[in-house]
């Protein structure tokens, strides 16, 4: 064989070695493209994508348009994907680390959050790490409040009502309200209310704008019951395959992700609040009554998830309030 054609061919060889040595992941995500939490998760696989000097792409796929919420943690773990992001509060019936996010009145405010979220981190990682999962970054929701359409001045005046649930730890808090829970999606919330599926839910300021509440809610009222989170995680197998290089890019990224999401987190609390009211939602703070009642069931929780969890749930929680 002619010697320049044989090095020709090599060349193409090694060529197409290296072109098929890039990585692409695909990123499955609960929420839809106007939420913070997939703006947060885009900007990740973007400095990713462009900081990895082609060796990996993230593909984000929104909006649950290649799998459903319920359906991703199993995906990644599964390698079906490589990465996903969940509200964490839905994983609530595979550990209870994973309820610690939605218990109520635990922490109602980012400062506490955010030192709860150091007490547990570890606690949460090692839980993944059992599913061949790695954690990279989580991103907080502004806090959880009371929708309704009629003035909730004390648990008596929300019995009977049928109130969204979207977690194991949502449901509960629905039983010891005296409602019923109901479980609805985030993408069905506007017609639940509608055809009164439900007539009640707790969730945050920015659910109620992305699903523009006003349009079938009347009332707000800011209890702050807690501020839960989403979480990015990777199958850890995947990731340690990758060059050096690469798992710094997506460290960083990860890293950065955190920072902005817990800043938009902050951000949109305020401004989101502000939207239901400008929309003309009557806003409130809860009543003396109601806010003693629900900090009751607060405390019935937080005694719930520590005889579930044992001993290391109870060094999670000493942990927190030793911060």
């Amino acid at each position: 064989m002619n010697k320049s054609l044989l090095l020709a061919g090599l060349a193409l060889c090694f060529g197409t070695t290296t072109a098929f040595a890039a990585d692409k992941w695909d990123l499955p995500t609960p929420y839809g493209d106007g939420t913070h939490q997939t703006q947060v998760a885009r900007s990740f696989a973007d400095e990713v994508t462009a900081n990895s000097g082609g060796k990996l792409t993230i593909k984000i796929h929104s909006g649950g348009s290649l799998i459903k919420h319920p359906e991703i943690y199993r995906a990644v773990k599964s390698r079906q994907v490589q990465i996903g992001e969940v509200f964490i509060g839905r994983l609530g019936n595979n550990n209870p680390i994973y309820k610690l996010d939605n218990i109520p009145f635990l922490a109602t405010d980012f400062d506490s959050a955010e030192k709860l979220y150091k007490a547990s981190k570890a606690a949460l990682n090692e839980e993944l790490g059992k599913d061949g999962l790695m954690l990279l970054y989580t991103s907080p929701w502004p806090a959880q409040d009371l929708y309704s359409n009629k003035p909730i001045n004390s648990l008596a005046d929300l019995s009977g009502l049928k109130m969204r649930a979207y977690s194991p730890t949502t449901s509960r808090l629905a039983d010891l309200m005296g409602t019923t829970p109901v479980n609805i999606p985030f993408s069905d919330v506007a017609q639940a209310f509608t055809t009164n599926a439900i007539d009640a839910m707790v969730t945050s300021p920015s659910t109620g704008v992305n699903s523009q509440s006003w349009d079938y809610i009347s009332h707000f009222t800011t209890i702050n019951a807690w501020i839960p989170k989403n979480m990015m995680f990777v199958h850890k197998k995947l990731f340690d395959r990758l060059d050096d290089a690469t798992k710094d890019v997506i460290l960083t990224a990860a890293a950065n992700a955190e920072k902005k999401g817990w800043a938009l987190g902050r951000k949109l609390a305020v401004e989101h609040t502000n939207m239901l009211k400008e929309n003309g939602m009557t806003v409130s703070p809860p009543s003396q009554k109601l806010d003693a009642e629900l900090r009751k069931i607060g405390a019935t929780m937080v005694d719930e998830w520590l005889s579930e969890a044992g001993a290391s749930g109870k060094s999670v929680v000493d942990a927190y309030k030793a911060m």
